[in-house]
């Protein structure tokens, strides 16, 4: 997807600090104990620390920049956390004694956490899963979004950026921001969007944006185990259930 930029031609290092929050909530209908243990057990197979790890070398490569060092961890009993730091590809490295290190970026990172919740008394079952990334220089992160759709299943999405900091131009002049962003949502394939009923805040003059993302329409079997019938009456209900879980992160309700 193209980015949308404007020239800005800048002296020296770019200082400017961009971030993206990436915050997302799939759910689950397990009512039995054993269904809930089946859930558990396949959140910890398909999420570990090694799996989460892969997601961010990915991003990494789409964003352009290269993994310089991981630390991931899969936590007792359930949850897993893994963090990358990275610099950008474009950037020449520098010499200290006989040891080459990439200046500034080694600031930049990625990092994920996983939080699985089986507890809900109505059976609802939540996974979420909240990714940062955080870079410096030219590396505009927002162009990794798409990809992270396709890592999970989203049902609720919450995504934030924030542009801190300034650089400045060739002039000496400070810039605050060196690419165009209207809304998030133009970083995010068409196809995508077209799933999600999504509502923006902007606070342009902070360099703030926000993306809040609910799916529009539930497929009953994505949320029951392939032998459960998603059409039998308590399964309805449970399915509503569902619904108002959705709804109530996407407004922040606290029941």
């Amino acid at each position: 997807m193209a980015i949308p930029r404007d020239e800005v031609r800048l002296s020296g290092f770019n200082n400017l600090t961009k971030v993206v929050s990436f915050n997302l909530y799939d759910f689950f209908v397990a009512r039995t104990e054993e269904e809930r243990r089946r859930y558990v057990e396949w959140i910890d197979a398909q999420f570990s620390a090694p799996r989460i790890t892969q997601i961010l070398r990915q991003i990494a490569r789409i964003i352009d920049a290269e993994v310089l060092s991981v630390s991931a961890q899969d936590y007792d009993p359930h949850g897993a956390s893994s963090l990358v730091l990275m610099s950008d590809l474009g950037h020449t490295a520098v010499k200290e004694g006989n040891t080459s290190v990439a200046a500034h970026l080694t600031k930049s990172h990625l990092c994920a956490h996983t939080y699985p919740d089986w507890t809900d008394p109505k059976g609802i079952c939540s996974f979420r899963v909240d990714i940062d990334i955080a870079t410096c220089g030219t590396i505009v992160p927002l162009r990794a979004l798409d990809y992270m759709f396709e890592s999970f299943e989203n049902d609720v999405v919450i995504i934030d950026y924030v542009v801190r900091g300034f650089t400045r131009d060739a002039e000496g002049k400070r810039v605050y921001l060196d690419h165009s962003v209207r809304s998030i949502q133009d970083f995010i394939a068409p196809q995508i969007l077209a799933q999600y009923h999504c509502e923006d805040l902007v606070l342009q003059s902070e360099n703030i944006w926000q993306t809040k993302m609910r799916r529009a329409h539930l497929d009953p079997s994505q949320f029951f185990w392939p032998d459960v019938d998603p059409a039998a009456p308590e399964n309805l209900v449970a399915l509503e259930n569902v619904r108002r879980e959705m709804v109530g992160i996407f407004y922040g309700w606290p029941v």
